[in-house]
């Protein structure tokens, strides 16, 4: 019964981390948070390629060190339809960091492996607009 009950309450703590991970993940590749009044950073992804996860890592800490006016953290997957849309607007390919301002305006692209604290300084200079 004891063995049971362990078993049940990792269960359950295993289902709260799997939901919680959707929603982060839907909450991240959610397209239509760029414009809403915040910056955004979108990052065209290809979740295949280690360059773009190489990027995403220093993206994240980037975004971690700010200590105000952190832009939306937005994926477009292009391996989705809507990924890959929007990356065909804008005319990016993976391994890209589209800057838009709180308006929806595309302010910079970042094209390529960057460092964190150049990350950094971007996304400063873009919740500053």
């Amino acid at each position: 019964m004891r063995n049971g009950a362990i078993g049940l309450v990792a269960a359950g703590g295993l289902g709260a981390y799997v939901v919680h991970l959707y929603q982060s993940t839907s909450h991240e590749h959610d397209l239509t948070r760029v414009g809403n009044g915040i910056a955004s950073v979108v990052q065209i992804h290809d979740p295949q390629c280690q360059l773009c996860l190489a990027l995403q890592k220093e993206t994240r800490q980037a975004l971690a060190g700010l200590d105000r006016d952190k832009p939306n953290y937005v994926i477009a997957d292009i391996r989705t339809d809507k990924g890959a849309r929007f990356a065909n607007k804008y005319g990016a390919k993976h391994v890209t960091l589209l800057l838009f301002d709180k308006a929806g305006k595309l302010r910079q692209v970042i094209n390529g492996q960057r460092g964190s604290k150049e990350l950094q300084q971007a996304f400063t200079r873009l919740a500053e607009r």
